[in-house]
C-alpha cells in the first residue's frame, strides 16, 4: 500500500498580495522491495518512461537520456527525460531493491497514477510525496 506526504511551501511574504502560487508540483516516489532484475534492465526502464509521461498526459521534449555507472553497490541505471512542462528523473538502486523516481512540472498531474505506474514497472511499494513549489 502507498503512502504519500504533502508538502505545501511555507510563506514569507509580508502580506497575502505578495505571495506567489505555487509554480509546479515535484512528485518524489520512492519505492522499496523492487524487483531486482527489472532495476538492472534498461529496456524496463526505457518503458517506464514514455508509460509514465502518456499516463499523467505529458508530452517528452527530446531523446530519453540513460546511463549505468558507479561502482560497487553504488552501479546502477539513472535516467532523465525532459518534458514539455519540465522533467522526469529515475534512479535505479539494483542491490537494495530501490527506485527513486521524481516527476516535476508546471503542468498540473495526478502523482497517484505516476507512483501506480512506478509500482507495475518496478514492483515494490511506493510512498509518495508531494511537493508544490
Amino acid at each position: 500500500m502507498r503512502g504519500m506526504t504533502a508538502i505545501v511551501p511555507a510563506t514569507s511574504a509580508s502580506s497575502p498580495a505578495d505571495a506567489l502560487a505555487p509554480w509546479g508540483m515535484m512528485a518524489a516516489i520512492d519505492l522499496h522491495d523492487c524487483e531486482r532484475p527489472r532495476l538492472a534492465d534498461a529496456a524496463t526502464i526505457r518503458r517506464f518512461v514514455p508509460a509514465v509521461i502518456d499516463a499523467i498526459g505529458m508530452r517528452a521534449h527530446g531523446p530519453l537520456m540513460i546511463e549505468r555507472f558507479g561502482e560497487g553497490e553504488l552501479e546502477g541505471w539513472s535516467a532523465m527525460q525532459f518534458i514539455e512542462t519540465s522533467s522526469l528523473t529515475i534512479h535505479a538502486d539494483e542491490f537494495s531493491g530501490r527506485c527513486y523516481v521524481d516527476v516535476f512540472s508546471c503542468k498540473p498531474f495526478d502523482p497517484d497514477v505516476a507512483a501506480a505506474i512506478a509500482e507495475e514497472s518496478f514492483g515494490g511499494r511506493a510512498t509518495l510525496t508531494v511537493l508544490h513549489r
